[in-house]
C-alpha cells in the first residue's frame, strides 16, 4: 500500500494514498481497533445529509463560498448514493462524544470536494475538513443531530414489520376463535379460554408496543443543531441555524424542529433513553410471545402440542426426525440482546457531564444495532413462523374436557368446596370432572350440558345464567 503525508495538530500522520479520509481519520483507525465493526449505515446517512444541509446553509447566509459549498454538496449526493461507502471506516468504540466519525465525514467529503475542484486529494487547498465542511458545526451538535436522524429511519423501517406482524397474529385470532382449550395460569389447569383469544390477545400487546414508539418521536423531533460546542450556538448565526433545521426538514422528510434549548440538547440523552426503553418493551413482548409458542407447541407427544410451527431445518445431529421452534428461540435471543443494549443506553445516558454527554457514540450504536435486528427477527418471525401456524383442535378439546380447571364453572351452583372436593376427586382418580358430576347426579344431563357448553365459558357472565 502506497502512502501520503498528512498533517493535523499533533503532527505528521501516513494516510493510504487512494483514501479519502485523512489524519485524524487515520489516528482514529490506529486508536481504536476495538470491536472490527463500522457505523451503521442510517448514522452514516444522516452525517452526510447534516453535512450536505450545512453546506446549503453556510452558503445561504454567505459565510461559504458558492463554488467550494456547491463541490461540498455534490459529493454529499456522491456518498449518499453509496458511492464510497468503504470509506467510513471507524469503529463504533471510539473518541468520545463522536468526534472521529464527524471527522471522518468531514475529511472524506473535503477529499472529494478537492478532487472536483481539481484539486489532489489529502492538500487540502480548496477545501478544508474543518474550515469548510464543519464551518459552524461542532461535532457536539451534528452527532446527537445524526442520532435522531437515524433512529427516525431505524424506526420507519422497523414499525412496518412489527405492524404486519401484529396483523398476522390478529388473524390468527380470527382463525382460531371457535377453538375452545383449556387456559393455564401458574402453568397449571385453568378455566378455558378460546385459543384465538390467546392470539388476539399477543396482537394487542404488539399494537401497544407500537404506540409506545410514537411516545419517542417528540424527543427525536427536537434538533440541537447550531448549538456547536456547549449549546451557547457559538461560530453558528442565526441565519444558519434557521437554514439548517430547514434543509435537515426537507432532505430527510421528517417534521424536525429547533430545540427551544440548544444547551439542554447538547447535555441531554433523555430521547434516547426513552427510545431504548420502548425497544425493551418490545423486546420483553416478544420473548413472552415466543416463549408462549414454543411451549404450545412443545412435543410433539410429550408436551401440550396445542400448535403446529413451521418445519424449517432439521432441530438434531443426533436425533433423526426432530424439529424445534428455531425462529421463536432465534427471536428470543435477539430480544435478550435488545434487553442488554437498554442497559449500556441506560448507563451511558446517566454518564453525561455537565455541557456534554461523552458516550454518545455507544448509545446510537447500541439503539441501532437492537432496531437492526429487531426489524430482521420480526419479519422472519412473521413469515416463517406465525403465519404458517396450524391449530391441533382435537387436542386442545380434550384439554379443555380433562381440566380440573372446569370445576370454577361449577362453584356458583354446588359451592366452591363443593367444586374444590370434585377437583381433587378428579385427580385422584383420574377421571374428569364431567364423569364426577354425571355419576353423583349432582347435575342433571342438561343442566351440565348448559353449564359447560364450551364457546360460552370464554365470554363474560356466569355460565347457564347468561338469561338472568
Amino acid at each position: 500500500m502506497t502512502m501520503r503525508l498528512e498533517k493535523d495538530t499533533l503532527g505528521t500522520v501516513a494516510v493510504p494514498r487512494e483514501a479519502y479520509y485523512g489524519a485524524q481519520t487515520a489516528r482514529a483507525i490506529q486508536n481504536f481497533p476495538i470491536s472490527g465493526l463500522r457505523a451503521h449505515p442510517t448514522l452514516v446517512w444522516a452525517t452526510f445529509l447534516i453535512k450536505g444541509c450545512a453546506a446549503e446553509a453556510n452558503m445561504s447566509t454567505g459565510r461559504l463560498d458558492r463554488q467550494v459549498g456547491e463541490a461540498i454538496v455534490a459529493a454529499v449526493q456522491e456518498f449518499i448514493s453509496g458511492k464510497f461507502a468503504d470509506q467510513i471506516v471507524v469503529d463504533p468504540y471510539q473518541a468520545g462524544a463522536g468526534t472521529s466519525h464527524n471527522m471522518n465525514v468531514n475529511e472524506v467529503l473535503a477529499n472529494r470536494a478537492e478532487e472536483l475542484l481539481g484539486g489532489v486529494r489529502g492538500e487540502y487547498k480548496k477545501v478544508n475538513p474543518n474550515d469548510h465542511v464543519n464551518m459552524a458545526q461542532s461535532t457536539n451538535d451534528v452527532f446527537p443531530t445524526a442520532m435522531r436522524l437515524s433512529s427516525l429511519r431505524m424506526l420507519s423501517l422497523l414499525r412496518p414489520e412489527l405492524e404486519k406482524l401484529s396483523s398476522s397474529l390478529h388473524g390468527k385470532g380470527v382463525e382460531f376463535d371457535r377453538i375452545v382449550k383449556s387456559g393455564r395460569t401458574h402453568l397449571q389447569d385453568a378455566v378455558p379460554i378460546r385459543l384465538g383469544q390467546e392470539f388476539e390477545a399477543y396482537a394487542v400487546a404488539l399494537d401497544k408496543n407500537i404506540r409506545g414508539f410514537d411516545k419517542s418521536l417528540e424527543g427525536l423531533y427536537e434538533l440541537g443543531i447550531g448549538g456547536t460546542a456547549v449549546g451557547t450556538g457559538i461560530n453558528a448565526e442565526a441565519g444558519f441555524i434557521d437554514a439548517i433545521v430547514k434543509g435537515i426538514g426537507k432532505q430527510s422528510g421528517f417534521p424536525v424542529y429547533s430545540a427551544a434549548n440548544l444547551v439542554e440538547t447538547t447535555q441531554n440523552m433523555d430521547p434516547f433513553v426513552v427510545l431504548s426503553s420502548a425497544l425493551k418493551g418490545l423486546a420483553v413482548n416478544l420473548t413472552r410471545i415466543c416463549n408462549d409458542l414454543r411451549l404450545l407447541s412443545s412435543g410433539p407427544m410429550t408436551g401440550l402440542n396445542e400448535i403446529n410451527l413451521p418445519s424449517v431445518q432439521p432441530g438434531s445431529s443426533i436425533m433423526p426426525g426432530k424439529v424445534n421452534p428455531v425462529i421463536a428461540e432465534m427471536v428470543n435471543m435477539v430480544s435478550f440482546q435488545v434487553m442488554g443494549a437498554d442497559t449500556v443506553v441506560t448507563m451511558a445516558a446517566q454518564a453525561g457531564q455537565m455541557e456534554l454527554n461523552v458516550m454518545m457514540p455507544v448509545i446510537i450504536h447500541n439503539l441501532l444495532f437492537s432496531m437492526e435486528i429487531l426489524k430482521n427477527a420480526v419479519r422472519k418471525l412473521r413469515d416463517a413462523c406465525v403465519e404458517g401456524i396450524t391449530a391441533n383442535e382435537s387436542r386442545c378439546a380434550n384439554y379443555m374436557e380433562e381440566s380440573v380447571g372446569l370445576v370454577t364453572v361449577l362453584a356458583p351452583f354446588i359451592g366452591y368446596a363443593a367444586a374444590a372436593e370434585l377437583a381433587s376427586e378428579s385427580l385422584r382418580t383420574g377421571c374428569s370432572t364431567k364423569e364426577i358430576i354425571v355419576s353423583r347426579q349432582l347435575l342433571s344431563p342438561e343442566a351440565l350440558a348448559e353449564i359447560i357448553d364450551p364457546y360460552p365459558l370464554t365470554t363474560p357472565g356466569v355460565p347457564g345464567k347468561r338469561d338472568n
